[in-house]
C-alpha cells in the first residue's frame, strides 16, 4: 500500500461542531476557541461560515469571529460560503480560505441554504472566476 507523502487536516469544531448546538454561543466564546486551537498548533481551522443566521442561527457573527481571533503565522483560517453573498462577506471580514459547498441530499440542502441542489450549483457561477480577481 502506497501511503501519501503529507496529510493536511483541517479542523471544523468552530463551524461544523458548533452550528447544531441548540444553545446560542457567544462571538467571544468562538473566539476563545479558535485562539486554543492555534494555540495547540493547528495549521487549519474552518473558523465559521457566511450564510443567513435565519437559516444556521450558529453561524452569526462569523465576521465578527474573523476580527477578533488572534492569527498566528502559518495557520490558514478557513470559512464556507455557499452563494456570491456569502463569499463577497467572507472576503470583506478577511477570510483569505473560502469554500463554496453543495449538499448531498435535496433535504440537507433545503434546510441549510434554503435551496435545491440544482439551485445551489447554479449560485456558484458568478462565484467561479472571483478568486482570480481577488486573491
Amino acid at each position: 500500500m502506497s501511503l501519501p507523502s503529507h496529510v493536511r487536516l483541517v479542523e471544523v469544531g468552530p463551524r461544523d461542531g458548533l452550528q447544531n448546538e441548540a444553545q446560542p454561543i457567544s462571538v467571544s466564546d468562538k473566539v476563545q476557541l479558535v485562539d486554543a486551537l492555534s494555540a495547540a498548533g493547528l495549521s487549519y481551522i474552518e473558523v465559521g461560515s457566511f450564510v443567513s443566521p435565519k437559516w444556521v442561527p450558529q453561524m452569526a457573527g462569523s465576521a465578527e469571529v474573523f476580527a477578533q481571533i488572534q492569527r498566528k503565522p502559518g495557520v490558514t483560517y478557513g470559512a464556507l460560503a455557499p452563494n456570491l453573498r456569502g463569499f463577497e462577506d467572507a472576503l470583506a471580514a478577511g477570510v483569505k480560505e473560502i469554500a463554496v459547498f453543495a449538499a448531498a441530499s435535496e433535504a440537507f440542502s433545503q434546510r441549510n441554504i434554503n435551496c435545491s441542489i440544482s439551485e445551489s450549483l447554479e449560485r456558484f457561477v458568478p462565484i467561479m472566476p472571483r478568486p482570480k480577481n481577488t486573491g
